[in-house]
């Protein structure tokens, strides 16, 4: 017996019935042998941390475009704050926590640079429509590995998919994860970046703490305190409902709720990042319309083999920039060099 098989074992013994067991796994668009000592889940974990898409995220903007406070999240701390607010329900719930593990760490690999208004401009300028959930399936199914893709799960697959809920319930049973993991994973998204958004845009002074209603401090005064009371209350919610659902309480779910709707008004859509939204929407356009015309360009850092489809090509281009790679493009591109005289 192979020490994967071991693993295998071991959680059909500890997890719960309806945790998704790595032995019943549906399996990859691609068949593979399996590992000798990983299951399929922890490989697909180790894949997403050694891509290239992940590594790009230490340099994307979360709210703020091209922040250069040491303390501002990225996207990649906001993955690692989900990741381990995922894990730690998974954990309590004996749900499986590579799956989970493996779901929140590629969540978000598909998202654009300058946050927020990165994603608004590619919606609206790529003919096709743009939306980062679809465009993380895109980057694990195709993109990385030189076109060939990391050749995911079905399961972690879904969960990327489907993580997504914009300003729509977070708890709707359209278009939910068919595993509990991947719910998990949905849930903790938001409770991650209600709590840290609202942490950055304080430091930043785009909000005064005298300015937050009071309702969002009554579950807790700090950032901590306040993940914590929505843990608990999702844990203990959802072990009450025998894992028919993840799920929280109706006075926790309406707080969430809440502060989210609060930091879409006054900070992803408030009026300083409006400001910002027009500044990247030139620079997005402007490099869009550049590229388009000078297709050739963009192979010297992307597979030709992916499409010939001169949109696609330049929206997935685009879209895996980092804040400081669109800027330094720009400046390139658009912008008078200095002549070097020696």
């Amino acid at each position: 017996m192979t020490i994967r098989e071991q693993t295998e074992d071991i959680e059909r013994s500890i997890l719960h019935p309806k945790a998704c067991l790595s032995s019943n796994s549906r399996g990859r668009q691609r068949k593979e042998k399996e590992g000798e000592i990983r299951t399929c889940f922890q490989r697909d974990r180790d894949r997403i941390i050694h891509s290239k898409a992940f590594r790009r995220l230490k340099h994307k903007t979360q709210v703020f475009l091209a922040p250069r406070g040491d303390h501002y999240r990225t996207r990649l701390t906001h993955t690692l704050e989900v990741s381990q607010i995922a894990r730690t329900i998974a954990r309590a719930l004996r749900l499986n926590e590579d799956l989970t593990e493996a779901i929140a760490l590629g969540h978000d690999l598909g998202h654009t640079p300058f946050g927020h208004a990165g994603e608004d401009i590619l919606r609206e300028i790529y003919p096709g429509g743009f939306a980062h959930y679809k465009q993380s399936l895109r980057v694990v199914d195709i993109l990385e590995r030189n076109g060939q893709g990391l050749n995911l799960t079905y399961e972690v697959r879904d969960g990327i998919v489907k993580h997504s809920k914009g300003k729509g319930e977070i708890f709707s049973s359209r278009g939910k994860n068919e595993t509990l993991e991947g719910q998990i994973v949905r849930i903790s998204d938001v409770i991650a970046y209600v709590n840290h958004d609202l942490d950055d845009a304080i430091r930043a002074g785009v909000l005064k703490r005298s300015g937050i209603p009071s309702e969002f401090f009554k579950i807790g005064d700090s950032q901590s305190k306040r993940i914590d009371t929505m843990v608990k209350d999702l844990i203990y919610c959802s072990l009450k409902s025998d894992l028919r659902e993840i799920t929280m309480s109706e006075g926790i779910r309406d707080v969430t709720y809440a502060l989210r709707d609060f930091l879409y008004k006054y900070v992803y859509e408030g009026d300083v990042s409006k400001l910002e939204f027009r500044k990247a929407r030139k620079i997005l356009l402007d490099l869009y319309n550049y590229y388009i015309e000078h297709t050739d360009e963009v192979f010297r850092e992307f597979p030709k083999e992916v499409t010939t489809d001169k949109n696609r090509i330049v929206c997935d281009f685009i879209a895996g920039m980092t804040d400081r790679y669109a800027l330094m493009m720009y400046e390139r591109n658009f912008l008078p060099q200095p002549w070097l005289v020696f």
